[in-house]
């Protein structure tokens, strides 16, 4: 194959450290690897394992807890790496909560709980790999969530359903927002909701949380779970930070979350980008090779340039995540989210084309670019939503919802 991207951006020796390890970790896991586990529906464990042996997990954590200690600029090198050494956003999704799942405990945990994770995290000894937050009922708004969780004595009792709760099925530990306080009951909407690290195994061996996977076309080997938390159980000392102040501490993590995902995208536009033009350069039809045609060469162009302008911008916009007040790093990371997604789409359509009727044959692998990209464009928000900060933050337009 042909790089067409390796000389495209200014690393720091920090995020081209990154790049390089992981990229010898990465080359172990082929395209008949990440083929075979999208057609089965199968989780990653040789791959995820392989980076959590190499204490890749703790990419963010502190050293004092045995982290890599790095920041968002090296963790957006490492996943965008991750996506584009043939695991897509698919393969990119199984690892990337695991990554930052723990920014809260890290933030606001008590220093016993950092003390017992946070070093099994690091090593991979411990995985927090969900954040049980959506529900059938609240969605994007998630300040409409109806889970509870009611103080008895040293515990919390926590009743409610949750919907995309992805990775339950391989996480030790999750991260669970449910209410403390009922909405009527607090001044702000955004007021009474707490942030709980729930043993998972426990809660599934007891019956008091309950898993219906949910059938998708996207993201083939990470499963998503439709969960019931009936009576669950949660010490006390699982709080996470102060109660009824967890809406606040998930938005600490928010534009971090975007950039991440942002550079999945461009890593997986990059792939389908390789694939459409090493196929563009080898079919002929007509006695020419098909990449010699306007029709087909125009939109890869098109895309490629579209992928390069999102990569630059979501590079840059990692840069000042430590030096900028949220509201301005929230606008940076909305737009790589906007932009990333829409240049993935374009990349693994145009790819999908160029194939012809071989583009939605499995063993081309662009039809799983595809699917995966349109998924982009959807999480962890929709684009319309990052248009509406940007709107309302930005622009200073009215809010529209």
């Amino acid at each position: 194959m042909v790089d067409h991207f390796e000389d495209s951006l200014s690393l720091t020796d920090a995020q081209r450290e990154v790049r390089d390890e992981i990229r010898g970790v990465c080359s172990e896991f082929d395209e008949e690897y990440w083929r075979e586990r999208d057609a089965a529906g199968e989780y990653p464990h040789e791959l995820v394992n392989a980076l959590a042996e190499d204490g890749w997990l703790g990419v963010l954590l502190p050293e004092a807890y045995g982290g890599k200690g790095y920041g968002t600029e090296e963790a957006v090198a490492m996943m965008y790496e991750i996506a584009r050494s043939g695991a897509g956003f698919s393969g990119a999704q199984a690892i990337h909560a695991a990554i930052y799942n723990s920014a809260p405990l890290v933030t606001y945990g008590s220093e016993e709980l950092k003390d017992d994770l946070l070093p099994r995290v690091a090593s991979g000894d411990a995985w927090i790999q969900c954040f049980s937050l959506t529900e059938p009922e609240a969605g994007s708004e998630s300040t409409a969530m109806t889970t509870r969780a009611e103080r008895d004595g040293d515990e919390y009792v926590v009743n409610g359903e949750k919907l995309w709760t992805s990775r339950i099925d391989v996480s030790d530990y999750l991260v669970l927002a449910a209410r403390t306080s009922p909405r009527k009951a607090v001044e702000r909407k955004t007021d009474g909701v707490s942030l709980f690290l729930v043993d998972v195994d426990r809660g599934i061996g007891e019956g008091s949380i309950q898993l219906e996977e949910i059938e998708k076309t996207a993201s083939g080997v990470v499963s998503s779970f439709h969960v019931t938390y009936d009576d669950l159980r949660v010490p006390a000392d699982q709080l996470i930070g102060v109660e009824g102040e967890g809406f606040y501490q998930v938005l600490d993590g928010l534009n971090e979350e975007r950039l991440v995902i942002a550079a999945e995208a461009v890593g997986l536009g990059e792939l389908a980008l390789e694939k459409g033009v090493d196929y563009a350069n080898e079919r002929e039809v007509f006695g020419r090779k098909i990449g010699q045609n306007q029709a087909i060469q125009h939109p890869l162009a098109a895309a490629f340039a579209r992928v390069q302008a999102a990569k630059q911008f979501t590079f840059d916009a990692a840069t000042r995540t430590d030096d900028e007040d949220r509201k301005t790093v929230g606008a940076w990371a909305n737009c790589a989210k906007y932009l990333a997604a829409e240049a993935a789409f374009e990349a693994a359509d145009a790819a999908v084309q160029a194939h012809g009727g071989r583009g939605i044959a499995r063993e081309y692998d662009v039809e799983r670019y595809f699917r995966e990209a349109r998924l982009t464009r959807l999480v962890p928000i929709t684009q319309e939503l990052a248009l509406n900060y940007l709107g309302e933050n930005v622009l200073g337009l009215p809010r529209s919802y």
